[in-house]
């Protein structure tokens, strides 16, 4: 049953990449775009140092000292490269590369409330700083791509790679961060399309639909500031704003 999970994830990600291929234009010019929980911003660079709009309630001791770390690759897939790091509070930054790209994107990065509780929930499952377990099973799926899971608490730290798992809690936490990934990614693409090529809009909220329809995203109900500010945006076609509005009664429900 795990098997057949993960080579269905691997074809629900090769097929969602190629979509945004096709629909996003494959640039960072500068744009006032969205955060990661649908919000507007200061217009990004490639690499950028902007504040999140999504920021914690509280800088506690525990967000400082405890680090998450997520990292995918596969140099085949459209997104060839991952690489997802957070606090205590879900706060940090994505990194991600493409196939063809110049060079990689990096955005503020902030998990919902709802998508931290079911990852801090694994981490704990896991135990991770104090396991020694290897999660590479005896099969090796290296063309589906490598997961790296790793965390920082301290003077501790301690990484782990596989590429295909038969422990649940590690499969699901990676499956975690593909889906906050996702979304990410979503983010920055309809927020490139908008300023740049609007007709191209039309093709990214198909693809959110699917992503929405398959439980591919990490916190659908985080987009809906940002699907409702889409609706009312006269530089993209009719079609997809309608089209944001049907997502958003699609989420709600």
């Amino acid at each position: 049953m795990l098997a057949a999970l993960l080579l269905t994830g691997a074809a629900i990600c090769t097929a969602a990449q190629s979509s945004r291929q096709q629909s996003a234009p494959q640039h960072t010019e500068q744009r006032a775009a969205p955060t990661a929980n649908g919000t507007s911003n200061a217009p990004p660079a490639k690499h950028n140092a902007r504040e999140s709009a999504a920021q914690p309630a509280h800088n506690s001791e525990e967000a400082i000292a405890v680090h998450y770390f997520y990292e995918f690759k596969q140099p085949q897939f459209i997104t060839t490269h991952i690489k997802i790091e957070h606090d205590a509070h879900g706060r940090g930054q994505i990194t991600f590369e493409r196939r063809n790209a110049l060079e990689p994107i990096t955005e503020p990065f902030q998990l919902s409330d709802a998508a931290l509780e079911r990852i801090t929930s694994l981490w704990r499952s896991l135990n991770f700083l104090d396991s020694s377990t290897k999660y590479q099973s005896e099969r090796q799926m290296a063309h589906l791509g490598t997961h790296t899971l790793g965390m920082k608490m301290g003077g501790r730290e301690r990484e782990d790679t596989f590429n295909w798992t038969n422990d649940r809690d590690a499969y699901a936490l990676a499956n975690e961060y593909r889906r906050a990934a996702e979304q990410a990614m979503f983010v920055f693409d309809i927020a490139v399309a908008r300023e740049n090529e609007p007709l191209n809009t039309p093709e990214l909220m198909r693809s959110l639909e699917t992503l929405i329809k398959i439980n591919g995203l990490s916190d659908p109900k985080q987009l809906v500031p940002l699907l409702r500010d889409l609706s009312n945006d006269e530089r993209i076609p009719l079609i997809a704003r309608n089209h944001a509005l049907r997502l958003i009664k699609i989420i709600d429900r």
